[in-house]
């Protein structure tokens, strides 16, 4: 389990090395911060390409254009800092899917120098970066309405591990599954595409074994669960 995550402030980070073979740091952000990584956020619009330009203007809360906007400065100040390159010269571009073959799989730096995953959720944004994909997930902890929606869409023993909790722990239970579950699905680069029944991921305190990764919750703010999926090396 990784013990520290680091945080990303004002100031332009000291990101180090580039990351390499299973190597992976793991970086959180306020969303609500004015300035992020030496940009002032307000302004920053002009360090996104034109694919997170457009994703951004089709955003209809305030709220949700705000996360957008900061996460992505801190993606390319990070990406920028490790790469040796100013945020907006960083090259983003898209896998291929590995479901359809479609031009929407993984985001990805042009030239695959490093992998990287971004998650956000509310007022948190979490990032890895990895010499091998990889993948990161925070999620706030969901209300019990929301709790009833999910169950019977995960691997049935989850369901059933859900199921046999007190109602009160419900919530984080499934916050743990479930960023596990979004790590995983981000690193593969299938997202929701085959639903959430699989990978078996398991609510207990460990995250349970998954064939050719390594799935390991990460430290989070109350109210939080995060959680890391990498490729095994």
């Amino acid at each position: 389990m990784i013990e520290y995550v680091n945080q990303l402030g004002e100031d332009i980070p000291r990101t180090g090395a580039l990351p390499v073979g299973g190597t992976v740091t793991v970086w959180s952000l306020d969303t609500t911060r004015e300035v992020v990584g030496g940009h002032e956020v307000a302004g920053a619009v002009a360090l996104l390409d034109a694919s997170e330009r457009d994703r951004l203007s089709r955003l209809l809360r305030a709220g949700d254009r705000r996360s957008y906007l900061a996460s992505h400065v801190g993606l390319r100040v990070l990406l920028g800092g490790y790469l040796g390159l100013a945020p907006e010269k960083v090259a983003l571009v898209r896998e291929d899917c590995p479901c359809c073959g479609g031009p929407h799989g993984r985001p990805a730096v042009a030239g695959g120098a490093v992998h990287f995953s971004l998650s956000h959720s509310d007022d948190m944004a979490y990032f890895a970066f990895a010499g091998v994909p990889v993948g990161v997930d925070i999620e706030g902890l969901p209300g019990a309405g929301a709790v009833d929606d999910v169950l019977g869409t995960l691997h049935p023993a989850e369901t059933a591990e859900l199921v046999g909790l007190p109602v009160a722990d419900r919530p984080a239970a499934l916050a743990r599954v479930w960023s596990r579950k979004e790590a995983y699905l981000k690193a593969t680069g299938t997202g929701l595409a085959l639903g959430l029944a699989d990978p078996y991921v398991g609510s207990a305190a460990t995250p349970a074994p998954v064939a050719g990764w390594t799935l390991s919750d990460l430290p989070a703010p109350p109210a939080f669960a995060a959680a890391l999926a990498l490729r095994s090396t």
